[in-house]
């Protein structure tokens, strides 16, 4: 009996068929399998980071891993929120957003910067995209809640800042607008003032006047080859011994 051979185009069709099935049950680990991992570890973080805020240990830096605060965008709905853990190497970011080590805390004067993923991991910054000019995040720390606006992404008036916080727009904070993109080595994004100068030794001061929040994310979906930058201008801080749950969080 004759045997049968199989063509170029056959066998370059199976392999094809082949590396399609492959790249659908990464997509599905990407997109499914790793969000309920990471679902499971942000559960925890935020459990652990409660016990922290009723039992303080006195520590003010959290170690890598650790989460210290939590993240609110009202505009993303009322369920919307995540815990922001220390650090952030891909272990830190399964768990959640994590922070640059190097940017400041909450609430400071300076940069505040926090990376997330996009896609699968817990995808916390999946939609960062629609974010809109004046959009609040809100950080909440164990004493206090921290509201940061969206700077203005496509040349819109920024009314939800102060007018002293407008002028700044066209000095120190000139070419810092709610949204760009750039590529994954852009660090300036994260200085005290982004784009500015990094920050200073230790025992200096930080350069910039005003705290600001920056959220990094891949750009586009499925790709490492760009990023996407959010800068949020602080507008208010409140105590939480006097505010249980401000009213910006009721903000959609």
């Amino acid at each position: 009996m004759k045997k049968s051979r199989m063509s170029v185009s056959q066998v370059l069709g199976e392999l094809l068929l082949t590396a399609g099935v492959v790249l659908l049950l990464f997509a599905f680990y990407e997109s499914y399998w790793t969000n309920i991992e990471s679902g499971q570890l942000q559960a925890q973080a935020s459990e652990k980071l409660e016990e922290d805020w009723v039992n303080p240990r006195g520590r003010v830096q959290p170690q890598l891993g650790e989460a210290f605060a939590r993240m609110y965008i009202p505009s993303f709905g009322g369920d919307y929120q995540f815990a922001i853990v220390e650090g952030t190497e891909d272990e830190d970011l399964l768990a959640g957003p994590g922070r640059y080590v190097e940017s400041q805390m909450p609430g400071e004067k300076g940069n505040f910067a926090v990376a997330g993923h996009r896609v699968g991991k817990g995808a916390p910054f999946n939609d960062l995209g629609h974010l809109r000019t004046c959009d609040a995040i809100v950080v909440e720390t164990r004493t206090q809640w921290i509201t940061y606006r969206v700077l203005p992404i496509n040349g819109e008036p920024a009314d939800c800042l102060s007018p002293e916080q407008q002028a700044k727009l066209s000095g120190e904070y000139a070419g810092v607008v709610g949204r760009h993109i750039t590529l994954p080595g852009d660090v300036a994004v994260i200085n005290p003032v982004p784009g500015g100068d990094p920050a200073p030794a230790d025992d200096g001061p930080v350069a910039a006047s005003e705290g600001m929040i920056t959220l990094t994310t891949c750009h586009p979906q499925f790709s490492n080859a760009e990023r996407m930058i959010i800068h949020a201008m602080e507008t208010e801080q409140l105590d939480k011994a006097d505010n249980p749950r401000p009213a910006v969080l009721e903000e959609s």
